[in-house]
């Protein structure tokens, strides 16, 4: 049986809800007909209509448990807080840049599921979304501490599917090149808008798609991985 969450009438909590994707997810969300938890390290800077302000750090499980706590009615989870940090893996003149990815990346969005899956469970096994990366397939010396952590979600997000495949959890891995937000300010490739994001993202949850291909940059290299 193909698992799926609709989308009206769903408790979504969406982590980075302030600004960029996570703000374009957490106004699609109300707009068709959810309750929104908005998390975010401060939570007055969330002040978008119908979102619930939430106080929440992902690289602190105190925070994420107190998330949890207040938001335990949460059918949907959508893991989209994420850093770049940038910068050379071998020229960088410490590891405080890597580190700090992929504690937020990779670590961060582990505890977040690791905690919200009880909840998704007990609510009836709903959904759970991760956004990973095209760069969870490729790198570039300029981004290596962040592909390598989009690759650590990669592997995650598959591990847990099959680990929530008996609580009816969906789990959907969400892969995009340049998306048109302040991360990719300074980047000068075609972009793909959050709003479309969001809306195919949304769209698979509903339809019980495992992972979204978000724009041609994602789909090519995927398509490519097999390729000698």
């Amino acid at each position: 049986m193909a698992l799926h969450s609709q989308i009206a009438g769903s408790i979504a909590f969406v982590s980075g809800a302030n600004r960029g994707l996570g703000r374009a997810f957490a106004q699609a969300l109300v707009a068709r007909g959810a309750k929104v938890y908005g998390g975010a390290r401060d939570p007055g800077t969330i002040d978008d209509a119908g979102v619930i302000p939430v106080q929440l750090d992902i690289t602190d499980p105190k925070s994420v448990a107190a998330a949890v706590a207040q938001c335990s009615d949460t059918t949907l989870l959508i893991n989209n807080a994420g850093i770049l940090r940038g910068g050379g893996l071998i020229g960088a003149p410490n590891l405080d840049g890597a580190r700090a990815e992929m504690e937020t990346n990779y670590f961060g969005t582990l505890e977040m599921s690791r905690q919200f899956a009880p909840v998704l469970g007990r609510n009836g096994g709903g959904a759970l979304v991760n956004m990973a990366s095209v760069l969870s397939w490729i790198t570039f010396p300029a981004v290596g501490g962040y592909a390598a952590s989009k690759s650590a979600v990669w592997s995650l997000t598959d591990a847990i599917r099959q680990e929530l495949s008996a609580q009816n959890t969906l789990v959907v891995g969400v892969h995009a090149g340049y998306i048109d937000t302040d991360m990719a300010a300074n980047v000068a490739e075609a972009k793909v808008s959050p709003e479309d994001v969001v809306a195919q993202v949304l769209d698979a949850v509903e339809a019980g798609q495992e992972e979204v291909l978000a724009d041609g940059l994602s789909r090519a290299v995927k398509a490519g991985l097999g390729a000698k």
